[in-house]
C-alpha cells in the first residue's frame, strides 16, 4: 500500500477509513438484527393468517369461497380454489421457513403437499383438501423485508457528515503543526518573525511557547554578539589614533610607511565592524514616505560630482515607503563595489506591480556562481588574498544585506549574460 505523502492526508485516511469500518459494522448489526426481528414477525403473522384463512374457507358454503378469496390475499401469498400448478415435489430437508410456518399453522388439521414451482418468479404452493374435500391452494412466494426508499439516501447523508467530521478534526490537529512548520522556515535571525499564537490545547501552548521563546534567545544572542562587535570596534579606535600619532612623530622611512599602511587597514575595519554591528539596528529608523526618482537622482549626482562614472537608467514616476537612511547606505556600498572592480557602474531603476526594483549593474568580472549567496555572509570574500585593498573587508555586501533585510525588501546578486554583475534591490 502506497500511503499519501502528508500528514493531513494520512490522518485523514485513517480516520475516514475507521469511522467508515466502525459504521458499516454497526449498520450491519442493525441491519441483521432488523431483518430477523421482521423475518421472525413476518412468519408469526404467516402462521396466523392461514390458520384463520382456511378455518374461514373451509367453514363457507362453496358457493361463496371465490368471492372470499381477494379479501383473504396478501402480498407474498394468496389462496385458489384449484389444483393449482404442476411442479417438484419440495425436498424434505433444508425447507423454506414458509414452508415449516404453514405446517405449523394447519399441518395437524390437513394432509398437505409442497410443491416448487420452476416459474419466472420462484415460488411454492401448498396442495390440501377442505372438508367436503374441495381442493384448496396456497400459492406463497417468499420475498424479503422491504428497504425504504429513504435508506439510500441516509447512509449517504450520513458518509458526507463522516467526511466532513473528519475533515474539521485533521484541520484542526494539523493546524497547528503547520503554523510551526511555517514559522520555523521564515525564521531568521536577522529578522525575528511575528511570535505564534500562544493560545488552543495545551500541547499546541507549550510549543508555540517553546518557538517563541527560542527565537526570543536566538534574537539575544545574536544581539549580544553585534554588541560586542560593536564596544570591541568602538574601543579599538582609541589605541589606534595613538598609535597613528606616535607613527606621525618617527623619523621619516621604510617601516613608518609600513606601520602607517597596516594602520590605515586596521582603521578601516574596525570602522566597517561598528558599521556592520549598527546595521543590526538598521529597523530602528522610522520609514516615509520618498520620491524615488529624486531619491536615485542625489545619489547619482553626487558620486557624479566627485568623478565616478555613475549613471542613472529607467524612472519610476513615483514613491515608496522605506528608511531612507539605510537605502541610501545600501545602494552606497553596493555603487562603492562596483566602482571597485569595474570602475563604472550604473543605476536602474523600475516598477514592477507593487515592487519598485533598483538594480546596480556593473561590467566587471562578475561573481562564480556557487558564491552569489556566501559573499552576502560577514567577513567572506571571493578574492583569495588577504590583502585588504583587493579583497575588502568582507563587510560591504553583508552590510547592505542586513539592512536590505531591515527595510523589509530584498537583495539578489546575479551575473550578468554578457559579463558583470547585478545587484537587485526589491523594495514593497
Amino acid at each position: 500500500m502506497k500511503w499519501p505523502h502528508t500528514l493531513a492526508s494520512r490522518l485523514a485516511l485513517i480516520f475516514f477509513s475507521g469511522l467508515v469500518l466502525a459504521y458499516g459494522l454497526s449498520f450491519s448489526l442493525q441491519a441483521y438484527e432488523r431483518f430477523v426481528s421482521s423475518r421472525s414477525m413476518m412468519l408469526t403473522n404467516l402462521e396466523q393468517d392461514v390458520a384463520t384463512s382456511v378455518a374461514i374457507l373451509d367453514r363457507l358454503p362453496a358457493a361463496e369461497r371465490a368471492a372470499w378469496l381477494p379479501r383473504l390475499e396478501r402480498s407474498t401469498y394468496r389462496y385458489r380454489l384449484d389444483n393449482g400448478q404442476s411442479g417438484q415435489a419440495m425436498p424434505s430437508e433444508n425447507p423454506p421457513m414458509a414452508a415449516e410456518s404453514v405446517v405449523k399453522a394447519i399441518g395437524k388439521d390437513y394432509h398437505l403437499t409442497f410443491l416448487e414451482i420452476p416459474d419466472q418468479d420462484a415460488h411454492f404452493q401448498v396442495h390440501l383438501r377442505l372438508a367436503d374435500g374441495a381442493p384448496l391452494t396456497i400459492d406463497v412466494t417468499p420475498a424479503l423485508a422491504p428497504v425504504a426508499s429513504w435508506l439510500p439516501v441516509v447512509l449517504l447523508i450520513q458518509l458526507v457528515l463522516l467526511l466532513i467530521c473528519t475533515w474539521l478534526a485533521v484541520h484542526l490537529a494539523i493546524g497547528p503543526l503547520t503554523r510551526l512548520s511555517q514559522a520555523v522556515d521564515n525564521l531568521d535571525p536577522n529578522a525575528p518573525g511575528p511570535q505564534l499564537d500562544e493560545s488552543g490545547p495545551r500541547e499546541v501552548r507549550y510549543a508555540a511557547v517553546a518557538f517563541n521563546a527560542l527565537q526570543a534567545r536566538i534574537a539575544a544572542y545574536l544581539k549580544e554578539r553585534m554588541q560586542i562587535l560593536a564596544a570591541i570596534s568602538h574601543d579599538l579606535q582609541t589605541p589606534i589614533t595613538r598609535m597613528k600619532l606616535r607613527v606621525e612623530v618617527m623619523d621619516d622611512g621604510q617601516e613608518k610607511d609600513k606601520l602607517s599602511s597596516d594602520l590605515s587597514a586596521m582603521e578601516h575595519l574596525v570602522r566597517e565592524g561598528v558599521a556592520y554591528a549598527r546595521s543590526m539596528d538598521g529597523g530602528i529608523e522610522a520609514p516615509c514616505r520618498v520620491d524615488v526618482d529624486a531619491f536615485i537622482d542625489s545619489i547619482v549626482f553626487d558620486y557624479q560630482d566627485s568623478g565616478a562614472q555613475v549613471e542613472r537608467l529607467g524612472h519610476t514616476g513615483g514613491t515608496v515607503q522605506t528608511r531612507p537612511h539605510a537605502l541610501r547606505r545600501v545602494l552606497v556600498n553596493l555603487l562603492d563595489n562596483a566602482l571597485k572592480f569595474a570602475g563604472a557602474a550604473q543605476l536602474d531603476v523600475s516598477r514592477h506591480n507593487d515592487l519598485t526594483i533598483i538594480r546596480v549593474l556593473d561590467d566587471g568580472p562578475g561573481i562564480p556562481q556557487e558564491e552569489l549567496d556566501e559573499v552576502l555572509k560577514p567577513f567572506y570574500r571571493v578574492e583569495g588574498s588577504r590583502n585588504r585593498q583587493t579583497g575588502g573587508t568582507g563587510l560591504g555586501l553583508a552590510i547592505a544585506q542586513q539592512l536590505t533585510l531591515a527595510m523589509g525588501a530584498r537583495l539578489t546578486l546575479s551575473n550578468r549574460s554578457g559579463g558583470g554583475l547585478c545587484a537587485q534591490i526589491e523594495v514593497p
